[in-house]
């Protein structure tokens, strides 16, 4: 039985057990053993896997527990005196009911008590952080939590069922009124299928059992004890074949420093740095050293190694260890009698509904409860009073039943004003009603008493008659008495995708031996060609204008006649190929550009037209998407006129690689040179920064923040007055609390109106530019307690200040900027605006703009060629 098999919210049927009476013992000389082996099998082993699936290792829907946790909390509840009870002697009276080991018991204990729930703890229960086990169950204690108390049991509405010897009673489910399963969260497996429920966040589940009590949407998402991030873009409602991204939390304390302040869901601090070790032996990062600090809080301080990039490390952590896990759900529950497979939204209704059912139960029986009250209360009133205890009918009766005979006849009047009948039990109940509560009778409490059952009958009848807002108030109250307890730890947040052989450290050298065709990182005696890591692929290209995809090896013969070999970027745009090839042995000669984004490993791809003979006769590699100028000598021919002529590649269109090329020259070539190197034909690279995943991408997505050269910055200014400058490397990561980010202009004018904490909280304009620094600055000044009111761009603003408190009688003063204050260093305190209480800052339309500047005449040499370029001159003779 595969949970493979079965379809969205498909039950799998569990088999009766089957009774086979041809089976017999078999012996050894038996031919037929094997039909009778496989009868065993289908007999036994399928009533093993019903007996796994239903008793041991999947939880049931009702109350999200698995028969063990269940049954320790049954012990825990009849233990339960408002003490701290040994997690031995726990152990001890579960053991009454669950037919296995001490161990299993005390490990399941020790499992619901690190969830923080059900169980109050005390001692030494281990630490999910850390991964280190409780002490023994000798030494911990324990007691049921108040909300378990509340929430988890109520004896007048549990199922009971004989335990496995007959001796005690336990639930078959726990009237559980709470979503408790997805609170929890569990996993198990079983024979043929699995459960993976992740745990939710506590005053979430309340809300969404609310807005599903309303009629209103709601979504869940996972939360985690651990905290980190998590991505949720794929998580499917929790069913199967849904997954979620969960990421530590990775903080820079300096260029050198990081600290992992918390961990991913199912990993603790030793497994996760045991992952960093292995990535740091296997050359993935660099890093100089792990400290392990975590007590109560992780703190993992990660040091790097002297040249490391602290973005570029941070990202190899989330890409090569487990800083980084997917997670795959697979809510399977049990549900009369068999395993389904759920949506987490639907166990949620399912739960919500079985509350509703449970509050409907328990006012019922209140109700019938309360009306039992009345009932007798009214007789015992009318018994007292009218005093028929007193009658003689009564005192001279012969016997028991003579005397009910006379209570039931006086009593007959009396009959229409009864909630029931009035029964024998009833009357033999009255009886026993002794002399000290006749004398102690008071007419008026009595009264007062039946006014209280019957206003609280009539309040239980509203609830019933409303029961969905009474189960929407019974959430409500949950959410306000536990509610704090559980913030939610887990950021939702998308993640961007970290592209391993992009942060991968290059740890290895790329050599090459050209005489006899092979390449790779052992050859530490041959030519050096790059640095790169074990996980690059190489480009090829040889001089027959083949060219093809390799993974990087220790050795590997690839071929003579090597030309160029690099590794190779996939989705690389902006590496542009410059090429001049022959067609055929002598064909024409033909000009191309282009560039090389995708390819599949190992197959054979030409940068010709496929003509026997062709070669490339001019080859170069251009990191930016250079474009040079050549010149081209032809061969003396009585026909040519010129001999010698000049080719620009700027003119040359970038095509697919498959393209054939512009024609060159018809004629025989002699050589071509380099006659001048050209600038970039690309432009500068457009970049974005996408909010969500708080990086930068050339692809388009998020805000655009314009057209970046080599030498360009970006300005990020955050909402606590710190900013810096970065470049636009796209491994570079940015903090979510950013008040704006930006093309940094240094020319460009700020104004900035601030409470000054120094000088009793008076508000201060200032107008400043923002200079290009990669440390952090502020320019609201050193004490902390200063606060932004405004921050413009503009380059003339007009500032409108309303006054507030005793001041709010006075016009509102406007302020033009710029003829306030002059422009300083963002260090400066500024000038004053007023002495007067202020109500509000705002930013007025300004009335005048700065006048448009003449962009001046200028001439483009171009930039050389980066020196990572590979250029091949060759004249045309045949080696």
């Amino acid at each position: 039985m595969s949970d493979d098999t079965l379809d969205k919210n498909e039950t799998t049927d569990i088999p009766e057990k089957e009774s086979d009476t041809n089976y017999k013992p078999a012996s050894p000389a038996d031919k037929a053993v094997k039909y009778q082996l496989s009868g065993m099998y289908q007999n036994w082993f399928l009533d093993y896997a019903s007996y796994v699936i239903l008793e041991r290792a999947v939880p049931h829907i009702n109350d999200g527990l698995k028969p063990v946790q269940r049954r320790i909390l049954h012990a825990m509840k009849r233990l339960d005196d408002g003490r701290y009870n040994k997690v031995a002697n726990i152990v001890g009276h579960t053991m009454q009911f669950h037919p296995h080991g001490d161990a299993s018991i005390g490990d399941a204990l020790v499992q619901l008590g690190q969830k923080d729930l059900l169980i109050d703890c005390q001692g030494n229960w281990g630490n999910i952080l850390t991964g280190d086990d409780a002490a023994a169950p000798r030494y911990i204690e324990a007691r049921l939590s108040k909300f378990a108390l509340d929430v988890v049991f109520n004896p007048k509405t549990t199922e009971w069922q004989a335990s496995y010897d007959g001796r005690n009673r336990e639930p078959v489910t726990l009237p559980v009124k709470f979503p408790l399963l997805l609170a929890q969260g569990v996993e198990g497996i079983a024979v043929g299928l699995s459960s993976k429920i992740l745990p939710h966040n506590f005053n979430e589940l309340c809300d969404a059992a609310i807005a599903y009590l309303h009629g209103e949407e709601f979504h869940l998402y996972p939360d985690f004890q651990t905290g980190g991030a998590v991505d949720v873009s794929r998580y499917n409602d929790g069913e199967r074949g849904g997954v979620v991204r969960v990421r530590a939390k990775i903080s820079k304390i300096d260029n050198k420093t990081l600290c992992i302040s918390e961990i991913p869901y199912g990993k603790t601090t030793s497994s996760l740095i045991d992952s960093i070790l292995k990535a740091v032996e296997k050359g993935k990062i660099k890093v100089r050293k792990v400290d392990d600090n975590t007590a109560d809080k992780v703190e993992i301080l990660v040091h790097l190694a002297p040249g490391a990039s602290s973005d570029k490390t941070l990202d190899a952590l989330y890409a090569f260890t487990d800083c980084e896990v997917n997670i795959s759900p697979n809510c399977c529950v049990i549900e009369d009698k068999k395993p389904h497979f759920l949506s987490v939204g639907t166990v949620l209704r399912k739960s919500v509904d079985h509350t509703l059912g449970l509050l409907r139960r328990e006012l019922e029986i209140q109700r019938d409860e309360t009306l039992e009250t009345l009932h007798f209360a009214s007789l015992e009133k009318i018994f007292i009073e009218e005093r028929i205890y007193k009658d003689r009918g009564f005192e001279q009766a012969e016997n028991m039943d003579a005397a009910c005979a006379h209570i039931d006849e006086r009593l007959t009047p009396f009959y229409p004003q009864m909630v029931r009948e009035v029964t024998k039990d009833d009357i033999l109940r009255l009886m026993e009603i002794k002399m000290a509560r006749i004398l102690k009778f008071n007419k008026d409490k009595a009264d007062e008493n039946i006014a209280r059952l019957k206003a609280d009958i009539e309040e239980t009848e509203n609830h019933l008659a409303h029961l969905t807002d009474y189960t929407i108030a019974w959430f409500r109250r949950l959410k306000e008495k536990y509610g704090a307890q559980f913030p939610r730890r887990t950021e939702i947040r998308n993640f961007d995708t970290i592209v391993a052989t992009k942060v991968a450290e290059a740890n290895e050298k790329l050599y090459i031996n050209r005489e006899e065709g092979f390449i790779g990182t052992g050859l530490k005696k041959d030519e050096f060609v790059c640095n790169c890591s074990d996980i690059d692929d190489v480009i090829i290209f040889y001089r027959d204008g083949k060219y093809k995809v390799v993974r990087v090896q220790d050795k590997l013969f690839v071929g003579k006649n090597i030309l160029y070999v690099n590794v190779f970027k996939k989705n690389d745009k902006r590496t542009i190929y410059n090429v001049i090839y022959r067609d055929g042995k002598d064909g024409y000669h033909y000009i191309k550009r282009f560039n090389v984004t995708s390819m599949i490993r190992d197959r054979e791809y030409d940068v010709t037209q496929g003509t026997p003979g062709s070669r490339i006769v001019y080859f170069t590699a251009n990191p930016n998407g250079e474009a040079e100028t050549v010149k081209v000598t032809l061969r003396p021919n009585p026909r040519i006129k010129k001999l010698v002529f000049e080719r620009d590649f700027s003119t040359i269109n970038i095509k697919g690689r498959q393209s054939m090329g512009n024609l060159l020259t018809k004629y025989e070539v002699h050589k071509i040179g380099l006659k001048q190197r050209g600038g970039s034909t690309l432009g500068g690279r457009k970049v974005w920064f996408d909010h969500d995943v708080l990086r930068l991408n050339y692809d388009g997505r998020g805000q655009y923040l314009g057209e970046f050269q080599s030498d360009d910055r970006i300005l990020v200014v955050h909402t606590d007055g710190d900013f810096y400058t970065t470049d636009f490397d796209l491994n570079n990561h940015y903090d979510p609390d950013i008040r704006l980010i930006e093309k940094f202009d240094a020319d460009k004018v700020w104004t900035a109106v601030l409470y000054d904490a120094d000088q009793q909280n008076y508000p201060y304009l200032k107008r400043f530019c923002f200079e290009a620094t990669s440390k952090r600055q502020n320019y609201l000044g050193e004490n902390k307690q200063n606060r932004l009111l405004l921050l413009s761009p503009e380059a003339y603003p007009r500032i409108q200040v309303v006054f507030g408190g005793h001041d709010a009688f006075r016009e509102p003063l406007i302020v033009e900027a710029s003829d306030f204050v002059g422009i300083k260093s963002y260090k400066a305190k500024g000038k004053r605006l007023t002495t007067y209480t202020v109500g509000e800052v705002n930013e007025l339309e300004p009335t005048r703009m700065p006048e448009p500047e003449e962009a001046p005449d200028t001439e483009d040499n171009g930039t050389p060629e980066d020196e990572n370029g590979q250029m091949n001159l060759f004249d045309n003779e045949e080696e």
